[in-house]
């Protein structure tokens, strides 16, 4: 593949692509969502999340902390807006386009052939003895195989089926490699393939369906 070329795949959506009734037509980015310090503020939340997951505070601590995450809970509500308008999975300069619900990852080539990203899966993703939850891992592989796939067709697409085989455990905190690529374009039938690597090592891979949406398709 080519090096990763940001003006395939960072086209913000405008009057041409509405989204009324569905997704808009082209994939929307940004990197002023959120203003300088959203990528830090995304950073401290997802050490919260890591941090939570191991933590057993004793009870006189719990109720403390109850008070400073409803305070936090009560700035956050405050500044709500709607999905279109969110930072959070638009911001290309940031992990994951700022997607807290995904596994960090950076995206280093992408284009028609494919997608290759650095993925690093941390504590909140523990499934267990020190490995990847593989639900997370599938999150991972549907982002990035739809996002392999709306590069092959210039467009939104959906995901119709993903199956996830799990070939060796998943470590964290490791920086792994996973790549995602169409194998086959039938119609609006893209047809993905997908693998996580650690180092040489084979982690899982899978076999996906994505589907190309129609303008207005939800």
């Amino acid at each position: 593949m080519s090096p990763v070329s940001h003006s395939e795949w960072d086209r913000p959506a405008d009057a041409s692509s509405p989204h009324e009734g569905g997704f808009r037509a082209q994939i929307d980015i940004s990197t002023t969502r959120g203003g300088p310090r959203y990528g830090e503020l995304n950073e401290e939340l997802r050490r919260l999340m890591d941090l939570a997951r191991y933590a057993c505070p004793p009870e006189e601590l719990t109720e403390a902390m109850i008070a400073q995450v409803r305070a936090l809970n009560e700035n956050l509500a405050k500044v709500q807006v709607d999905e279109w308008e969110t930072p959070s999975g638009t911001r290309i300069d940031l992990p994951s386009r700022g997607n807290l619900t995904l596994p960090p990852y950076v995206v280093t080539d992408g284009g028609p052939d494919g997608v290759i990203a650095d993925v690093t899966f941390r504590p909140f993703h523990l499934g267990g003895n020190k490995a990847a939850h593989g639900g997370h891992i599938a999150v991972a592989f549907d982002d990035l195989g739809g996002l392999a796939s709306a590069l092959k067709v210039e467009g939104v697409t959906r995901t119709a089926y993903l199956t996830v085989g799990y070939r060796s455990l998943t470590p964290l905190d490791t920086p792994l490699q996973m790549r995602t690529w169409v194998e086959t374009l039938d119609g609006r039938k893209a047809f993905v393939k997908g693998t996580l690597h650690d180092g040489d090592r084979l982690c899982a891979d899978v076999d996906a369906l994505f589907i190309a949406l129609k303008p207005g398709q939800p």
